[in-house]
């Protein structure tokens, strides 16, 4: 055993491979991957790996608009529990019922423009002769 050491202490060192050369038993046919990038998630939400993943994506629908998730535990301890958050509910539904059983307009109402004002063939002819006189640039009436 210690011949076999001595034998492959004096034979010379192997060169270290090259980069883009295989050592020299690897097989040709095997081909490498390309590069691969990891790419960040769109959402901010912090990756929960145990978390179970709906594998069917369902359109939405009708019942979207109406479907309003439950609170958590958190979300309720910081409304100030149950009961406060119940009693905000009912003050709610009764405001809106107010509203609408006194018909009042709502409290954010989409702006109107009223129309340019218009005038008689007196300003008319009094806006054409200052406009002739100081030589406005646009023209008059239009």
């Amino acid at each position: 055993m210690m011949l076999a050491g001595l034998a492959q202490a004096q034979q010379p060192p192997t060169p270290p491979p090259e980069a883009g050369m295989p050592p020299p038993g690897a097989n040709k046919d095997v081909t490498t991957l390309g590069e691969v990038r990891a790419l960040k998630p769109d959402e901010d939400v912090p990756l929960d790996l145990y978390g179970y993943q709906n594998p069917v994506q369902i359109e939405p629908n009708s019942f979207n608009r109406a479907w309003r998730e439950p609170p958590s535990l958190e979300q309720v301890g910081m409304s100030g529990g149950y009961v406060m958050m119940g009693i905000y509910y009912v003050i709610g539904k009764t405001a809106q019922g107010l509203h609408t059983l006194t018909r009042a307009p709502d409290p954010i109402q989409s702006a109107t423009a009223r129309p340019p004002p218009e005038l008689d063939e007196a300003q008319q002819r009094r806006a054409l002769l200052l406009c002739a006189q100081d030589g406005c640039g646009a023209p008059p009436g239009g």
